[in-house]
């Protein structure tokens, strides 16, 4: 049988590892929004340049037609 006082340091033990894995939790999180923000950036930053180029290429098409 366990006694009371195996009983509360297996308690304070998982409380603890419990609290550790909380904190690290949080941090991994929070981490990682900062992490999306970047790659988001990163998207918008080459969706806009492509978007440039094709603007410039249907432009050039446009002129080349015309001309």
């Amino acid at each position: 049988m366990i006694t009371d006082d195996e009983l509360h340091r297996l308690a304070v033990f998982l409380g603890s590892c419990a609290m550790m894995m909380i904190v690290l939790y949080h941090f991994l999180e929070v981490n990682q929004k900062e992490d999306d923000e970047k790659v988001d950036v990163k998207n918008n930053n080459n969706s806009s340049s492509s978007k440039q180029q094709s603007t410039g290429a249907s432009s050039s098409a446009g002129s080349t037609t015309t001309a």
